[in-house]
């Protein structure tokens, strides 16, 4: 027994050197250490050297006990070396000593115009490509053609694009380890850092500093400083600005030509297609574009449109010009306007009520008649945020509160639905219980009726019927309740019908909202599930729903097991669930129905025992014998088949055998004693020889003396 324990002590310690030794595994190259690489140290017994090492900037090695130790430029058998003769003052033997290089890896300095500009660690084989990757990428604007290289105090320059178009990657330098790579920034992005752009650049850049360029300002699109080309029109110009605008005085732009100003009318122009009206340009030309000066329209065939329509102002009408005619050149109703409500302000000061809407959907309305001096006012319709009630009449509304992302109060028509309604509203909340949604109906009278309705089902399938809304109707939706873990005061929105009570070994105990189509598991899910010390063989549900009170018992455990699903018992609202602690069933079981374990085991006590189990799980439930455990005499008393009888079992024995016809029979109320080595026969005699000894040795002491 002893020299398999000690060939078993042997083999433990020597099964990590002849895993990892590298004379086991096939040999590396024996290239130099560099900074970057990731070295593996192994010492057995030694577990604060038992992983990977990095070789920092400086070549060296930072090992704890011993320090830095400088390995760059070393090869592996050196490199140990080295590492055994600083190990060598902190540790006694390194006869089991390995050192070698885990992973080959460079450090490379990414700089300039790049993401994230810094230090990166890359594999040994790494190219630029992946290094510019590691910084995140080059940003928008870097000069490609000139990236620099700098390695020590040598710095050489390689084209990027070049690569990016040909795909040669001959065309790209190779990496050490503390290369620096510098990304330039384009000089035609000019010297402020901006977002850039490409598409705003010109076909020479930007020209601000040029003294020839051509200045370009005013009712243009891209007003700016632009390179001069011989040859160039004030049109070229114009349209390398991007235009001009639509308040531009096209008849008077200024032109500063070889210091003399002139007028330019692209308007003639462009309606002659004259040649000798069209302005070449020098270098150092100044164009101004004026804006358009607005005179205010009056006169007798003046019509005025103002409100919620894309160009209100004042437009000359005539006799054939109708009302749908001046509407259309102040380009229409916007998006905010109500057509319903549309006024025209005669020049009288009579004002008539016309309904655009009414008249698009065919229902015999016809268009005003529009006079000079007539003005139309096109109204801005109800916000959906806006709380004034003077906007709707109370006999048009219809009010939505609770959980809805934008509760007020709706104008209402019978066309609409209850969903149309709820969309108004920017629809249910995230935390909205669309299973419990009132609607409130009033009359008259001031009598109320009130309708529950389940939004959730109607949008799975069911066939209820939406509720009829008329103005008036008050929808309410209510909120979930809390996390009872966060508020608990919240409960008080919960009513205790439509809740389940879970008690005792769960991450979250509580009170938790329950429905029809939710099942035993959702409910102990949503309280966190069992805890580590729940017992899940002895789950107990009181069902409160009938006239007296009824307890049933589950085996979760079994269910996990097994997967039948008839083991779980069906809950209703107001039920309550109970996960008691494991490990005490002396609380809760009679002492017929457990086993006892008492004497040298870690933990003694009263331990819950089935048919199924030997003694062997009794035993490991007890933590097993202790170190003062007598395991060749362990007694086992049974009361029930064979009362008053005891028989002993040599644990040692049928380790050595494995035949389990030597266990003896458990059963429910039976008893298992592990008795103190110190009881034992061989112990006490130990013990009387060693006493016969020291009074010998002490007799013989004295007779010398």
């Amino acid at each position: 027994m002893k020299r398999q324990v000690v060939w078993a002590a042997l083999l433990a310690l020597l099964l990590p050197v002849m895993l990892f030794s590298p004379a086991l595994v096939q040999a590396q190259p024996q290239t130099p250490v560099q900074p970057g690489d990731l070295v593996r140290i192994l010492l057995p017994g030694e577990p604060s050297l038992d992983k990977r090492f990095e070789v920092d900037r400086q070549g060296r090695l930072v090992l704890p006990e011993v320090g830095a130790i400088e390995v760059a430029g070393l090869d592996e058998t050196a490199m140990q070396s080295a590492v055994a003769v600083r190990l060598k003052t902190a540790f006694r033997d390194l006869s089991g000593l390995s050192v070698f290089v885990a992973e080959r890896r460079i450090r490379v300095s990414v700089l300039g115009y790049v993401e994230t500009p810094g230090e990166v660690v890359l594999p040994a084989e790494a190219g630029v490509q992946m290094a510019l990757r590691a910084a995140g990428g080059i940003r928008a604007g870097a000069q490609l053609d000139r990236l620099q290289l700098r390695r020590g105090n040598e710095q050489s320059l390689f084209d990027y694009k070049a690569y990016l178009d040909s795909g040669d990657r001959q065309l790209l330098p190779q990496l050490n380890s503390l290369d620096v790579l510098f990304v330039p920034a384009s000089p035609k992005i000019g010297n402020v850092a901006v977002e850039f752009d490409p598409n705003q650049l010109t076909d020479k850049g930007d020209a601000a500093e040029d003294r020839d360029a051509v200045k370009v300002f005013g009712e243009v699109n891209s007003p700016g400083s632009f390179s001069y080309r011989s040859g160039v029109t004030i049109v070229d110009m114009l349209m390398r600005a991007g235009g001009v605008t639509r308040y531009a005085s096209v008849e008077q732009i200024r032109v500063i030509l070889d210091g003399e100003p002139r007028l330019f009318n692209l308007e003639r122009y462009l309606d002659s297609g004259d040649q000798a009206e069209l302005l070449v340009l020098s270098a150092g030309t100044t164009v101004f574009v004026p804006k358009q000066e607005e005179e205010v329209k009056a006169g007798a065939n003046t019509v005025y449109v103002m409100g919620e329509v894309f160009k209100p102002g004042a437009y000359e009408g005539n006799a054939d010009a109708g009302f749908l005619d001046v509407l259309a050149n102040a380009g229409g109703p916007t998006r905010f306007a109500e057509t319903r409500q549309m006024r025209i302000i005669r020049q009288s000061g009579e004002v008539e009520a016309f309904d655009m809407l009414a008249f698009t959907e065919g229902q015999g309305v016809a268009p005003p008649q529009l006079f000079a001096g007539d003005a139309i006012f096109v109204p801005e319709k109800t916000d959906l945020n806006e709380k004034s009630w003077t906007k709707v009449a109370p006999q048009r509304a219809v009010k939505v509160m609770g959980e809805v992302n934008r509760p007020g109060r709706f104008e209402w028509s019978d066309e609409m639905s209850m969903l149309d309604l709820l969309a108004h509203a920017g629809g249910p909340k995230p935390k909205a219980d669309t299973a419990k949604v009132k609607v409130v109906y009033g009359d008259t009278q001031g009598q109320r009726r009130t309708v529950l309705f389940d939004l959730q089902a109607y949008l799975n399938g069911s066939n209820e019927p939406l509720p009829t809304i008329t103005a008036g109707t008050v929808i309410m939706v209510p909120q979930l309740p809390d996390d009872p873990s966060d508020n608990k005061s919240q409960w008080i929105r919960q009513a205790s019908e439509d809740s389940i009570y879970i008690f005792g070994q769960v991450g979250a105990p509580g009170r938790y909202r329950f429905n029809q189509k939710m099942h035993f598991l959702d409910i102990l899910a949503a309280a966190d599930g069992p805890t580590g010390e729940a017992d899940l063989s002895q789950v107990r549900i009181n069902h409160r729903d009938g006239s007296h009170a009824r307890v049933t018992r589950l085996d979760l455990a079994m269910y996990f097991e097994t997967g039948d699903e008839h083991l779980l018992p069906a809950i209703q609202p107001g039920d309550s669930i109970y996960i008691p602690e494991k490990q005490r069933p002396w609380l809760t079981e009679p002492k017929e129905r457990t086993v006892r374990v008492l004497g040298a085991v870690n933990k003694p006590g009263r331990y819950r025992f089935n048919d199924n189990m030997t003694l062997l799980d009794l035993l490991a439930e007890a933590g097993g014998v202790d170190d003062r455990g007598h395991a060749r005499k362990i007694t086992v008393v049974n009361l029930s088949c064979c009362r008053d009888q005891a028989r002993t079992f040599d644990l040692v024995a049928f380790s050595q055998s494995g035949d389990f016809d030597q266990l003896p029979v458990l059963r429910a109320g039976d008893t298992v004693y592990v008795p103190d080595e110190k009881e034992s026969t061989w112990e006490k005699t130990r013990q009387g020889m060693e006493d016969v000894f020291r009074v010998l040795t002490i007799s013989a002491l004295l007779g010398f003396i």
